[in-house]
């Protein structure tokens, strides 16, 4: 009997079945990105636009105002100009001109200021924001937030994590290993990956075999003391003729994500490929392939005359934020899926002797979830130093334990530091 005749043989059964079943949109989605280089918080989450202690506002001295939507000229002293902070009627929320076409869904923002970073190195500050934990010899000491929720919500998702330059890090003995991310330079690679020769299988032996070790999974799942291991990597290798499949390899380069979404800007001067990230986030968000899917938008690393156009790079960034935001509305997907946004750090607040502003120990953050108070602004900076203020200052481990919170998950199990902020979910 011929290799093959054997195979379909084998698979008969299981391939009467369909393979991939209608795609239904119960689930909750993820998204991470990491703005990186370190942002100028007071362009768009905390405005500052007098000289006040060591604070230097962008200017008409230090700023490129060319295609700034939301500059507006106001007197900074008789001979240069500065922007007016933009204070909506309808939410307690100021913003500098940098938060572009995010301003338009302020509404549904809430904004952590004031995270006190205590660090100025980008590794350590981005490790930070994204564990909770500062670096330890180099290394991560614990896992990032995405892991920390592809291991809690999706091990049953065929891609649990996809993460695009991302800082992920998989740390600790007690995780799923389903929940190891996916890490890929760029969202145009992602077809590439899901290639397969045909060297020594074709689809129908593929789609045999696979059909074969569903059985086998059911099988197993009726013996085991722990069935629903068995159902997921059964639910898993069912998928997977469709994962390889024509159709979706089709579906996730680079010219098919372009043309699915023309209203994100692919051509923008720093941020072209991070909207490529955001449309495969669309893309596979509505086809149910994922858990999370986390990315980085960069460019925003500036320390001499290039702070010129640093309000330029904001505008881009939270343009594409604001876009897939938008298609996800379209898509009927925003009730369902959960963003957070972090940077390394922020810049200080004087001007150096190279026009530029260097690295800080502050930061803010933004969230876009249901599950958070929107149209709210938590934490706080002092105006004078532009660090943060209060007894006990918000830091990035706060701000993780309460996203994990949001989704009753225990912060502990992930964090070492960080209390729950209740007043800040909804």
């Amino acid at each position: 009997m011929k290799r093959r005749t054997f195979l379909q043989l084998l698979g008969a059964s299981a391939l009467s079945r369909p393979l991939w079943g209608a795609v239904k949109h119960t689930e909750q989605y993820f998204i991470f990105i990491h703005a990186a280089g370190g942002w100028d918080v007071t362009l768009w989450a905390d405005p500052r636009n007098e000289r006040k202690g060591l604070v230097e506002p962008a200017s008409t001295d230090n700023t490129d105002l060319t295609a700034l939507t939301h500059w507006k000229k106001v007197a900074l002293d008789s001979d240069t100009d500065t922007f007016e902070i933009l204070a909506p009627s309808d939410v307690p929320m100021t913003f500098g001109p940098g938060i572009g076409d995010l301003y338009d869904l302020r509404d549904r923002l809430t904004i952590v200021n004031g995270l006190a970073m205590n660090t100025v190195s980008h590794p350590d500050g981005t490790c930070f924001s994204a564990t909770g934990r500062h670096l330890a010899g180099g290394r991560a000491p614990a896992s990032s937030i995405d892991v920390a929720i592809a291991n809690e919500l999706g091990v049953s998702q065929l891609l649990p994590d996809v993460s695009i330059q991302f800082p992920s890090a998989y740390i600790g003995d007690s995780l799923d290993r389903r929940a190891i991310p996916l890490r890929v330079p760029s969202a145009a690679t992602i077809a590439k990956s899901l290639a397969r020769s045909d060297a020594y299988f074709n689809d129908d032996d593929r789609a045999s075999i696979t059909a074969l070790l569903t059985d086998e999974a059911h099988a197993l799942a009726k013996h085991s003391a722990f069935p629903e291991t068995y159902e997921r990597l059964a639910a898993q290798e069912s998928a997977l003729p469709k994962l390889l499949g024509n159709e979706l390899k089709a579906a996730f380069t680079p010219q098919a994500l372009m043309a699915a979404y023309p209203q994100l800007d692919y051509k923008a001067k720093t941020l072209g490929q991070g909207a490529l990230g955001a449309a495969f986030a669309v893309e596979a968000m509505k086809r149910n392939l994922v858990r999370v899917v986390s990315f980085a938008l960069g460019g925003l690393d500036t320390h001499n005359q290039n702070y010129k156009f640093h309000a330029h790079t904001q505008q881009e960034l939270f343009g594409t934020i604001a876009t897939m935001v938008k298609l996800l509305d379209d898509a009927k997907l925003s009730d369902r899926t959960h963003i957070l946004v972090f940077s390394d750090f922020c810049r200080t607040p004087q001007i150096n002797l190279a026009g530029g502003r260097d690295h800080y120990p502050n930061n803010s953050a933004l969230v876009i979830s249901p599950r958070f108070k929107r149209g709210r602004v938590f934490g706080k900076t002092d105006h004078e130093q532009l660090l943060p203020a209060g007894d006990k200052p918000l830091s990035p481990p706060d701000l993780l334990a309460t996203f994990l919170a949001a989704f009753n998950i225990d912060p502990r199990r992930y964090l070492r530091d960080g209390d729950v902020i209740k007043d800040m979910l909804a």
